[in-house]
């Protein structure tokens, strides 16, 4: 789950899934980025350029209590394909032809 203790110890995490040659999906981008199978979540830079402009509604005037709360709108997928063979979780061609990112 993607949580602050998730986060602050997915080192450590990765490291354990990976040395039992477990399987993992995480939450965010740089997960897979950082060694991880595969993420599959938000994706944090869409939400930050979103919450800008709701900065600058409020900015402009627009009372933050009238603003609509608005759930998040992009997810993206990543593979790392070289944490799958390390793993030896072969990846199904289907799937990574819809991954937003495959790490080779």
């Amino acid at each position: 789950m993607p949580d602050v203790f998730t986060v602050v110890n997915r080192a450590r995490i990765m490291a354990l899934a990976a040395s039992k040659r477990l399987p993992a999906v995480y939450p965010y981008r740089y997960f897979a980025q950082e060694g991880g199978l595969m993420a599959y979540g938000i994706d944090l830079s869409d939400q930050y350029r979103r919450a800008a402009r709701y900065v600058h509604r409020v900015f402009q005037g627009e009372p933050a209590g009238e603003l609509p709360v608005q759930a998040p709108a992009k997810f993206e997928l990543v593979i790392n394909q070289r944490t799958a063979a390390t793993v030896g979780v072969k990846v199904p061609p289907t799937l990574l032809a819809r991954a937003d990112d495959v790490i080779e």
